[in-house]
């Protein structure tokens, strides 16, 4: 099946800038594995967040000329589905540097680590060694709440931090020194863009349930601010505590407010609790159901009743283009993968750093930063690939990067200035598509 998908409440996004493509085929998202070790890559930015970083030496003087970098990414915890794709498109990125001669005339090397959870001190440990080992950038985490525990620790070094996946509105004007950037869009986008398809589906009354941390919370306030604004009614706005044994209560509430629809914001455990939402009859097959980036899977809910899962409408951030190919050299990288969620994300974080990185004409935190601006837009002639755009770096020309999932231009505050985000409709347990994919502007704070 193949249509577009036409947004008709532009209220919703307020002065957002829509751009609407047409869109099919089918889609994925993401699931487990285990943290990679220490690898090393052969290898090759936009205007500052907060405040520009301090400039660096000349590249004669330059004391760091070899780019290292650290994955922050889930291995383990209840993120640990985005982390196999987050982890191959950092490796196939790296890869592509450095056949194209790597960075500043030397092989890029990458640290792979695992961030855990929240619930775990694990971030901490792997953002420490990483550092020790010379890293001079972080690339991660994905979870907002996780990147927030170490963020201080990473930039107060002068390191660089990137993360493919944060989308909390809370990062957008985070004190960072200009260090803090990110590939994947504030959920003020997604939020918008999730009310406003939940309204054009003719839905007036739904309740959000979330998870309390930086991500459940800044997307449950986005959803209900534009869904409210376009004449939506939020019948329950619920926070709960993703370590809990179950959900009954907060599912109970749900289903007193009789909403046209629910809105699960989460991640792993919102299989437990939709499990519970079945069993009260509030679940996908009583009423109209919406998942979002943290917790849309193609294995996450395969043991649910046959069809359960049929017709449940997801929204993630994605690309201008088709992603098919891209996610078809994804699993050369990583045969196992399922799910493809952020792995597009994760290889454009890693080459714009790589690009900035020569720009800068030295591979510290601070310099990278620098020079994020001036690979990403600026005026400069566009490329698509690592080498093409190194070729055109070495000959003196400006450069604006076009990534996999379209330009990579980033506002004052290090976010992407726009993104794509998609919007995709189950088709059975284990799969769904794209039924159609908004491109816009991201709603500054």
């Amino acid at each position: 099946m193949k249509r577009t998908m036409v947004i008709k409440s532009a209220a919703v996004l307020g002065v957002v800038s829509l751009g609407l493509a047409a869109c099919g085929g089918s889609s994925t998202s993401t699931e487990s594995s285990a943290a990679p070790a220490a690898s090393e890559a052969p290898a090759s930015a936009a205007p500052a967040p907060s405040e520009a970083p301090a400039s660096e030496p000349a590249a004669a003087e330059c004391k760091s000329p070899t780019l290292i970098t650290g994955t922050l990414l889930p291995a383990t915890g209840s993120l640990a589905f985005l982390g196999p794709p987050e982890f191959a498109g950092v490796k196939m990125a790296v890869d592509e540097i450095n056949a194209a001669g790597g960075v500043l005339g030397a092989p890029m090397v990458n640290i792979d680590g695992d961030s855990g959870d929240t619930s775990t001190d694990i971030a901490t440990q792997t953002t420490d060694a990483a550092l020790s080992q010379g890293a001079q950038v972080i690339i991660g985490a994905a979870s907002s709440g996780v990147s927030l525990t170490v963020i201080d620790k990473i930039t107060s070094q002068g390191a660089l931090m990137i993360s493919p996946a944060n989308t909390s509105p809370a990062l957008t004007t985070y004190e960072d020194n200009g260090l803090y950037w990110r590939v994947a869009p504030s959920d003020a986008l997604q939020g918008a863009i999730l009310a406003s398809t939940a309204i054009d589906s003719g839905i007036t009354k739904a309740a959000v349930i979330a998870r309390q941390d930086a991500y459940g919370e800044g997307l449950e306030k986005a959803f209900s601010k534009n869904f409210t604004e376009a004449g939506g009614t939020v019948t329950s706005e619920l926070l709960y505590d993703p370590e809990a044994a179950t959900f009954d209560a907060e599912v109970a509430e749900i289903k007193a407010g009789a909403p046209d629809a629910v809105v699960v914001i989460g991640f792993e455990e919102s299989v437990k609790l939709l499990q519970e939402m079945i069993k009260q009859g509030v679940g996908p097959k009583d009423q109209q159901v919406y998942l979002v980036d943290g917790n849309i899977s193609t294995e996450a809910y395969k043991e649910f009743p046959k069809n359960t899962m049929k017709g449940v409408i997801a929204t993630v951030p994605s690309g201008e283009a088709d992603l098919t190919a891209f996610n078809e050299m994804l699993l050369m990288v990583d045969p196992a993968l399922t799910d493809y969620t952020y792995g597009a994300q994760a290889y454009d974080a890693t080459v714009v750093v790589a690009l900035a990185a020569n720009v800068a004409g030295c591979a510290t935190g601070t310099a990278i930063a620098a020079a994020l601006a001036d690979v990403t837009g600026n005026g400069g002639e566009p490329c698509t690939t690592y080498a093409d755009c190194l070729a055109l770096i070495q000959a003196g020309t400006e450069i604006d990067f076009n990534g996999i999932t379209g330009p990579l231009d980033f506002n004052q505050y290090g976010d992407p200035a726009s993104a794509t985000i998609s919007i995709n409709q189950y088709t059975g347990n284990g799969a769904f598509e794209e039924i159609g994919k908004v491109t816009a502007e991201v709603p500054l704070p």
